[in-house]
């Protein structure tokens, strides 16, 4: 199961942000699909709802556990945590406005000392939400700490609904522990596949070699210059490329070169050095020729 990147109701009423509609497009085989809304307005959310419903997602989920400071001390996101009540009444009018299922993806709470995630469970669970996906950490850890997977166990008993397990699961093994040490019934991935997302064929960062990890970035490149457009492309891959290249030898030294990345030429220029010296931080100061990859190179 798939997620859209999540949008705001009052974006997705306006209509017309090409941003948000490119954020809601999906492909076939990503089904099935779950288009994400948060918002603080009750009313927004409703009619946001009934809006995305005509982009034929197959579930419609409501974000109750963004920890942004500009999404949740709005109220939206995991500000929303704060008042269950609140919580009840939205997804009791979502669920009464569209005909697929409403799910939501909640936090432990705002902060340690506020941990109601027992009273957000009842207050969804009750009011029609088939789904909850918990991220195993407060809005104010953000993504420091550890992810509480007890606290997520003693939600899967509490629960009469399926529970979706989230956080710290870095590799097929912590998604196996996760399930077993909570009873979940699904494991959702969020950080743990950027830069690695052979995690969802079970592969282990270290069972990759640099010739596939240096295709499917290359890959990955392509497809996000189909999508956004070269210059938005050339930005958005900086990140993921040091993620893809987080193992890599010298990669202390090839980081500053990799996030300053501005064109397509200078990508592949990099990329064709790293094919050509799989094992050196050495990269050219300017685009140059290169002779074809090797074949024997380094493996993890």
């Amino acid at each position: 199961m798939s997620y859209t990147e999540f949008v705001s109701a009052r974006e997705v009423l306006h209509g017309k942000n090409p941003h948000v509609l490119r954020a809601l497009t999906y492909l076939p085989e990503e089904r099935p699909v779950v288009m994400q809304v948060f918002d603080a307005d009750e009313d927004r959310l409703v009619a946001a709802a009934e809006r995305l419903q005509k982009y034929g997602p197959d579930i419609i989920d409501i974000n109750m556990g963004c920890s942004v400071h500009r999404v949740a001390t709005k109220g939206a996101g995991a500000g929303l945590l704060r008042n269950p009540e609140k919580i009840a009444r939205i997804m009791s009018r979502v669920t009464a406005a569209v005909s697929v299922p409403v799910t939501a993806k909640i936090r432990l709470g705002w902060d340690w000392k506020s941990r109601n995630y027992p009273d957000v469970v009842h207050a969804l669970q009750e009011n029609g939400a088939s789904l909850i996906a918990v991220h195993g950490r407060t809005r104010d850890q953000g993504y420091t700490g550890s992810a509480d997977w007890d606290a997520i166990a003693r939600i899967v008993e509490q629960a009469r609904v399926p529970v979706i397990g989230n956080g710290d699961v870095w590799s097929p093994q912590d998604a196996d522990r996760l399930k077993a040490q909570t009873g979940c019934a699904a494991v959702m991935i969020g950080r743990g596949a950027i830069g690695h997302p052979w995690i969802f064929v079970r592969l282990q960062r270290n069972q990759v070699t640099p010739v596939n990890r240096l295709a499917l970035v290359r890959r990955h490149f392509q497809l996000m210059q189909e999508f956004y457009g070269i210059e938005k492309a050339v930005l958005l891959v900086r990140k993921h490329l040091t993620r893809y290249l987080n193992e890599w030898p010298g990669i202390k030294e090839l980081r500053p070169r990799l996030v300053r990345i501005a064109s397509a030429e200078e990508f592949d220029d990099v990329i064709s050095h790293l094919e050509n010296h799989p094992i050196s931080p050495e990269l050219p100061t300017c685009a140059s020729a290169t002779s074809s990859p090797t074949t024997n190179l380094w493996k993890f």
